[in-house]
């Protein structure tokens, strides 16, 4: 059987937010300020580009699912044409200069912008690249291990997780251009990966987001349905206090 790539995921608004502003994109599929509890899940040959995003809408300023389904929307447009690091900058620069001209034509969403984290599956290696504090993990053998990297001040003593975050998609920052990071990483079969909105991040620590992604016996979609329903729970069970999107990603053959 030809390799394939297995893609789980769900979006919700949590137990306090009003709205859902994640959006995700899983190849040219995108969910926008949508409401999942059941993983959808889909399968796509390994070889041609196959991205898959989850953007963050800011909490707090107008326009957050706007932007974030703007930014979903282009990266599944531009999928096909993500063949390296440097087509995934400019795929983020493009959606970048996009959201604020967004903005722009409309006043009263002049601030809104979205963080964004995902990852570009090629048939030898993986593009993982975020801008803002959603993630990346690649889950191994070792447990989980964040491949992204988090834009927000350093921690300060005690403390795990922050509502600041130095850099985004559009947004109040006024930085037309941004620095996203955008890293290679080796692809081989049986390989996962979580992609995730810090809803899922800021209320469940790694340690437990780890024991939940243990490999599980049967490799399968259905498992992956399940673990990422165990993940999305976790969340609800620790406050539910954002919206939670997650993406669980398998190399499969």
């Amino acid at each position: 059987m030809a390799a394939y790539i297995a893609v789980s995921a769900l979006s919700h608004e949590g137990l306090v937010r009003e709205q859902n502003e994640d959006s995700l994109t899983v190849g040219p599929w995108t969910l926008c300020a949508t409401v999942t509890t059941n993983p959808q899940s889909l399968l796509f040959p390994l070889g041609p580009p196959c991205v898959v995003a989850v953007a963050d809408g800011l909490g707090g300023h107008p326009g957050g699912e706007v932007a974030s389904a703007l930014v979903a929307r282009r990266l599944a447009a531009a999928g096909p044409d993500l063949d390296g690091e440097e087509s995934v900058r400019e795929a983020l620069q493009t959606c970048n200069r996009a959201v604020y001209a967004a903005a722009a034509d409309t006043p009263e969403l002049a601030a809104m912008g979205t963080t964004v984290a995902g990852l570009v599956v090629l048939e030898e290696r993986v593009v993982v690249f975020n801008v803002g504090d959603s993630r990346v993990y690649r889950v191994g053998a070792d447990g989980l291990r964040r491949v992204s990297v988090d834009d927000s001040p350093p921690l300060p003593p005690g403390r795990r997780t922050t509502s600041l975050v130095t850099q985004t998609l559009g947004g109040s920052l006024g930085l037309t251009f941004v620095e996203p990071h955008v890293r290679d990483v080796p692809l081989a079969v049986g390989d996962r990966y979580l992609v995730c909105s810090d809803g899922l991040t800021d209320p469940v620590p790694e340690e437990e987001l780890s024991a939940l992604l243990d490999r599980p016996a049967e490799e399968s979609e259905r498992a992956d349905g399940r673990a990422a329903f165990e993940l999305w729970k976790a969340a609800i069970e620790a406050g539910g206090p954002d919206n939670i999107t997650l993406a669980l990603v398998r190399i499969g053959a």
